[in-house]
This record gives C-alpha cells, structure tokens and sequence, in this order.
C-alpha cells in the first residue's frame, strides 16, 4: 500500500511538473559551436534561434511571446532565425490569429539585426499562406526553397518548406548561392538534413521540442519518422546539425523538456 502511495504522489508530481512547471519555464543560453569551414570572417557570429513557439499553447500567450521576444532582443545576437510553428494546436490551448502572433515576433526587428523564418507543419496546418503574409506584413521574411545573402553579403540564409506539408527541395533552395559562399540552412524538420551537401557549413532545424515529454530520457513525442528519432534536440557535428527544442508544445498540454532560445555562437574549429 505506502508503494503504491508512493508511485501515486510520484506521477502526480511528475504530471503537476508537465502541465504547468515546466511549460513556464524559459531559459535563453549561448551555445558555443565549433563549425567545420567556419568562415574566419565571422567568427564569433552570434545567432539566436527561436523555434516552435506555438503561440497559443498552454502558458505561451500573447504576453508570454512579447517577453520571449523582448528576451531574445536584449541577448544582443548578430542575426535572429525562425524555425517555424509559430502558432499552436494543442488541446486546451487558446486560438491566437497569425496577424497576432506576427505582430509580436515584430519586436525582434528591435534588434536592428535580419530576421528570417520559415514555417514549419503547425503554420500550415493553421493557414500557411495566411501565417506566410501575416509575417512577411509584419516586416519578417519567410523563405522556402530559397536563399537570402545577410550581413552585407558575408553569409546566405537558406530555408526550405516543410518535410510533412510541403515539397522541400535544398538544391532548389541553394541554386542561387555563389559558389563557396558561407551558407546556413533553416528546415522546420530535421529529416531534411540527408538531402544536404557538404558545401552547407550548418543546418537549424525545430520541430522535435526535445521530445516534448520525456519519461526517462527517451522523449514520446512523435518526432522523425524518416530517421526514427535519431535527431533530438542539441548539436550534431557529424551532420553540422543543431536542433533546438523551441518554447511552446503541442497535440498535448504537457511539456517535460525546459523551453529555450539558444544563441549560438559560431566559431572556426
């Protein structure tokens, strides 16, 4: 009976911890990456990625985006990047417009630094082409299959559409980069990182939330179906791969992985 009690009072912290600690929880953090073919001229580079917001979401209001934003601004990055899901579907969560949320992303052009994006499966299942606009209004670029050069022509942004809802193609994505120009590639999906080629210096992709709730290590959200899970959350040197685990969460109201905006600041090996 006391361990039956016992294993009782455990899943309900566990549980209490899910559905409303943790979800409140936000912690912005540098990164220090060593980034093989890092251009010498951009050492040092700092750049924030926000991913999966998921406004909308239990405890990622209106408000709670205006403060993760505020947040990422006062960081001082040298580039911010906006891996997709930006709105929610969530149970218990609260409807939020895309005009709404683009309105407070528009704070990171306080920054005074570019702002790119792309839109992840959630912005699609939420209106892509409404989200697309909402953001584009907003003063915030949002690219698919497409290139942009940033910092006065230093480095090119590259981004693809989305693995599940889209048609995402990196050789079209890059087909306009000028031979041996410094490129970072954003993708919603992790998956899309085997299309990649060696000439990518680095890949950022969102998505996967950590895994969202994870019950011993092992995450239980549905995360990579093409790579069973491989790619989690954190850097992957091998594939030049850095997956953050975002902010909000979604299909359910439970979040056991800290929210975060990483920072990343790139330098030569």
């Amino acid at each position: 009976m006391r361990l039956r009690s016992l294993a009782g009072l455990a899943a309900t912290g566990w549980l209490l911890n899910a559905a409303v600690v943790t979800p409140r929880r936000f912690r912005l953090y540098d990164v220090p990456l060593a980034v093989p073919e890092w251009p010498a001229e951009l050492d040092g580079l700092r750049i924030a990625v926000l991913g999966d917001l998921h406004a909308g979401s239990p405890w990622v209001d209106v408000a709670r985006a205006h403060a993760v934003v505020d947040a990422v601004v006062a960081a001082k990055p040298d580039l911010i990047l906006l891996l997709g899901d930006h709105l929610a579907d969530v149970t218990f969560g609260t409807h939020v417009e895309p005009g709404e949320m683009a309105r407070a992303l528009s704070g990171l052009l306080r920054a005074d630094v570019p702002v790119v994006g792309v839109l992840g499966n959630h912005d699609w299942y939420a209106g892509g082409w409404r989200v697309r606009a909402a953001l584009e209004d907003a003063g915030l670029p949002v690219l698919e299959e497409s290139a942009v050069p940033v910092l006065d022509g230093r480095l090119w942004i590259a981004g693809v559409g989305d693995l599940w809802e889209r048609s995402p193609s990196v050789e079209r994505a890059l087909a306009d980069i000028p031979a041996g120009a410094p490129v970072v590639l954003m993708t919603h999906n992790p998956d899309v990182v085997d299309d990649v080629p060696a000439s990518v210096q680095l890949v950022l992709a969102g998505h996967t939330h950590g895994g969202q709730v994870a019950v011993r290590g092992r995450p239980l959200h549905r995360l990579s179906e093409r790579s069973a899970n491989r790619w989690t959350s954190g850097w992957y040197a091998d594939q030049r791969l850095f997956i953050t685990a975002g902010v909000g969460s979604s299909l359910v109201p439970l979040r056991s992985v800290t929210p975060e905006v990483p920072v990343l600041v790139l330098r030569r090996p």
